[in-house]
C-alpha cells in the first residue's frame, strides 16, 4: 500500500514536472500593436486590430505552439513619438513582434528602431517606400501596399480613360508625395496625359476651400486625389458642395475606404483604385466577411484585410519555427517563399517583402466599393533602394 502511494506520488511529481518544464518551453508570444487609437486614423487602427484578432481566434489564440498576448499602444498618429513609443514596446514591455503603423511617417521611425534591434517587423497599413526600400530588412515585412502601387495602378487607369490635363490633391507629408510621384509614372508613361498642377496641404489640415477654389479656376480634365480616414469624408463633403462633382471627375486612392457611411451620399459613383474590393466573389472574401461581421457587428474594409493578413504573415513564420523567434533565418525563408491566403486574392511578397498583388478599379455603389475590373494584375513595387 505504501509502495503503491509512493509511486503514484512519484509519477505526479513527474508529470508537473513535465508540465512545469513545457510551460517553461513556451512562453507567451508577445505582440505589440503600435496603431493610432485617438485622432484622424482612429478608426483605421481599430480595423488593422479586429482584422489581426479575427485570425489569431480562428488560430485557437496560439501561434507556433504559443498563447499569444497583445500589448496595445496608441502612437496618436505622431512621428515624433514613434521612436520612444517603439522602445517603450521593446525595451520595457519585451515584445517578441511589432505591428503598426497607419501613419507612414510613424511607421519609418519604427522600422529604423526594429532594423537595428533585429525583432520582427509587419506593417498593416503604412505604404512609405522606404520601409521596403533603403530601410528593407530581412525582419521588416509589409501586409499592406506601398504608396506607389495603387497611385501607379490609378494613373494607368486615367491614361487609358483619356484624360490629358490632370490635377492631384493631398497631405503634404510622405505619403502625399509618394502617391503622387507613383500617380504621375502611371499617367505619363505613355507621353500624352499630364499632371498640370500638384496641390497640398499640411496633414491632418481639412480646409481644402481655397484648394477647390483653385481647382475651379484651373478647369483640368479631372483631379487624382489621396486623403484618408476623418480627411477623406471632409475632402468629398467639401469638393461636392464646391459644386466640382458635376463638372471635374475625381478619382483617387482611399477616399472612400472605411469612409462611406460617414460621406454618403457624397461618394457615390466614385472610382478608385485598390488591392481590395468590397464585393469580391471568391469563398475566402465571402467567409472573411462573414465571420468580422458575426464578430464585431460591422462591415470589414481593406484595414481589416491589411490587420487580418498582418496576423496571417505572423502565423507563417511562427508556425515554420514552432515558436522559436530566434531562428530568424527560418522565419524570413518562410515568409519569402509564402503564398498568403488572402480575402484580397492570393499574394506574395517581392525581395524586398512587400505584396506583389493584383490592384482593382472600383466603383462606390451604397455602401460598397464594388469591383468594375482588375486594373493591373500582380503589381509589384519596385523596391528602390533596396539593398537586402
Amino acid at each position: 500500500m505504501i509502495r503503491t502511494f509512493a509511486l503514484a506520488a512519484a509519477c505526479s511529481l513527474s508529470l508537473s514536472f513535465s508540465f512545469a518544464v513545457h510551460a517553461q518551453q513556451a512562453p507567451k508570444l508577445k505582440v505589440g500593436l503600435m496603431l493610432p487609437y485617438t485622432g484622424t486614423f482612429a478608426q483605421l487602427g481599430n480595423a488593422i486590430e479586429n482584422g489581426f484578432r479575427l485570425h489569431l481566434a480562428e488560430q485557437g489564440g496560439k501561434l507556433g505552439g504559443r498563447e499569444v498576448e497583445i500589448v496595445r499602444l496608441d502612437d496618436e498618429s505622431d512621428p515624433a513619438k514613434a521612436t520612444d513609443n517603439i522602445n517603450k514596446l521593446i525595451n520595457r514591455d519585451k515584445v517578441d513582434v511589432v505591428v503598426g503603423s497607419v501613419h507612414s511617417g510613424v511607421a519609418m521611425a519604427m522600422a529604423r528602431v526594429a532594423r537595428e534591434a533585429g525583432i520582427p517587423m509587419i506593417v498593416p497599413n503604412a505604404g512609405a517606400a522606404a520601409i521596403t526600400g533603403n530601410l528593407c530588412a530581412p525582419n521588416i515585412f509589409r501586409s499592406s501596399f506601398t504608396n506607389w502601387q495603387p497611385a501607379y495602378a490609378m494613373g494607368q487607369v486615367m491614361r487609358e480613360k483619356g484624360y490629358k490635363r490632370v490635377v492631384t490633391i493631398t497631405w503634404k507629408y510622405a505619403a502625399g508625395d509618394e502617391t503622387v510621384a507613383g500617380f504621375k509614372e502611371g499617367l505619363e508613361a505613355g507621353g500624352q496625359s499630364k499632371v498640370i498642377r500638384e496641390l497640398n496641404l499640411p496633414f491632418p489640415n481639412s480646409e481644402f476651400q481655397a484648394l477647390l477654389t483653385e481647382i475651379a479656376a484651373i478647369k483640368p480634365d479631372a483631379v487624382y486625389t489621396f486623403f484618408s480616414g476623418g480627411g477623406a469624408v471632409k475632402f468629398l463633403q467639401d469638393y461636392a458642395a464646391a459644386g466640382l462633382r458635376k463638372s471635374i471627375p475625381l478619382y483617387g486612392v482611399f477616399i472612400t475606404d472605411g469612409t462611406l457611411e460617414a460621406a454618403a451620399p457624397v461618394s457615390q459613383g466614385i472610382e478608385t483604385t485598390l488591392h481590395y474590393s468590397d464585393d469580391l466573389n471568391t469563398p475566402r472574401n465571402r467567409n472573411f466577411r462573414l465571420a468580422y461581421a458575426k464578430t464585431y457587428k460591422l462591415q470589414p474594409d481593406v484595414f481589416a484585410v491589411q490587420g487580418y493578413d498582418a496576423a496571417q504573415m505572423l502565423a507563417t513564420g511562427v508556425n515554420a519555427v514552432k515558436g522559436d523567434l530566434s531562428k530568424k533565418d527560418a522565419f524570413t525563408a518562410a515568409l519569402r517563399s509564402a503564398r498568403i491566403d488572402s480575402p484580397r486574392g492570393a499574394f506574395t511578397l517581392s525581395r524586398s517583402h512587400n505584396p506583389v498583388q493584383d490592384f482593382y478599379l472600383r466603383k462606390v455603389d451604397g455602401k460598397e466599393n464594388k469591383t468594375v475590373r482588375v486594373a493591373v494584375k500582380a503589381l509589384a513595387d519596385p523596391g528602390r533602394g533596396c539593398r537586402m
